[in-house]
């Protein structure tokens, strides 16, 4: 495991990840922690946050825990906050939040108050995931990731349909009619909207009963949520958004089947957003490279030519459940309307 201490370089990443944020000297800067945060990054968005004079300060709340529920992980929604009316209003009230809960405020029920702000103030969000900061440093956002990201977020809100093929048998069809597109490129200066570091990638959260067809989970691919490369296939059987059948021997599809009916609802089986990651410095071979304390895995949810499916989720689609799985795929064919943006997992410029 690499040593959590300060370093001038990972101080130097904060810097410029804020200074692409447009933080301005005299600024009010909320830093967002829980008990279980990683106190070195908590620590790196103070120190970079004062060097450009921002006025700072830290809330730090007990982090959550659930006796009676399988573990979570992998879920961008995390429940610090528990609608505490004056944490709300402090980030509301700020100009810019820096995230550093160990979920994240994404898919938090408590951001569309804090995005609103307080009347005279907006605040703009940057969600640090929850990386060794090594790897946060190499995943800098930059202008090439940023305009691809935003031309492949036109295309995929100007598309009716999805198709998803591999040649691993991957036959997946998406209805994005009523659909929620939006893309991530790491970095913001528009108040009232959310980033994450790293980023670098599109998504859809179809609207329900859109999503049909077979997802198979090949060798390589990968599991997020346990942090696990598939080393034996799995196929998904997907009826109206919701996984009906998990075909697959091994321990791979063994403990996919566990975790699923832990949760006992059906919403956990859905799809929660499916997309397309787009940053060329993001590996996927870097899971290999980590222990699991130090690895939340945004950068395999980024790197360029993955699809990526995920269940859960979905507010579109009406959707709540506490249960989450990110997978990215390898190889996959992507294509818009006919169209294809990703041809045998390599982006289509």
């Amino acid at each position: 495991m690499l040593q959590e201490r300060i370093e001038p370089a990972w101080i130097d990443a904060f810097d410029a990840l804020l200074r692409r944020c447009g933080l301005q000297s005299g600024e009010s800067v909320a830093i967002l922690a829980e008990t279980q945060s990683r106190p070195v990054l908590v620590a790196l968005a103070h120190l970079a946050a004062a060097r450009l004079g921002g006025r700072c300060f830290t809330v730090t709340l007990p982090s959550v825990f659930s006796g009676d529920a399988p573990v979570q992980r992998s879920t961008g929604a995390s429940p610090a906050i528990q609608h505490l009316q004056p944490v709300i209003a402090a980030l509301a009230g700020s100009q810019l939040v820096i995230d550093c809960t160990a979920e994240g405020l994404m898919h938090a029920p408590e951001l569309p108050a804090i995005l609103q702000g307080n009347g005279q103030t907006q605040p703009r969000v940057v969600y640090v995931s929850n990386e060794h900061p090594e790897a946060l440093m190499r995943l800098l956002p930059d202008d090439a990731t940023e305009a691809r990201v935003k031309a492949h977020v036109k295309r995929l809100r100007g598309a009716k349909r999805m198709h998803v093929a591999s040649a691993a048998g991957t036959d997946l069809h998406i209805d994005l009619t009523g659909a929620v597109v939006g893309g991530n490129w790491g970095s913001t200066t528009r108040p009232g909207t959310l980033t994450h570091w790293p980023g670098g990638l599109v998504l859809g959260f179809p609207a329900a009963g859109t999503v049909n067809g077979t997802l198979v989970l090949a060798e390589g691919d990968v599991n997020l949520t346990f942090k696990r490369y598939i080393e034996r296939p799995i196929a998904l059987t997907i009826e109206r958004d919701v996984v009906t059948r998990i075909d697959g021997s091994g321990v791979d599809a063994e403990l996919l089947r566990s975790h699923y009916a832990a949760w006992g609802e059906p919403e956990a089986y859905a799809v929660s957003h499916v997309g397309y990651g787009l940053n060329d410095k993001a590996r996927w071979d870097s899971m290999a490279l980590y222990d699991k304390r130090d690895f939340n895995g945004t950068e395999l949810r980024a790197f360029a030519g993955n699809f990526l499916y995920s269940t859960g989720a979905n507010e579109v689609a009406g959707r709540h459940t506490r249960g989450h799985f990110d997978f990215p795929l390898r190889g996959c064919t992507v294509t818009l309307d006919d169209a294809a943006v990703i041809d045998a997992g390599k982006v289509v410029e």
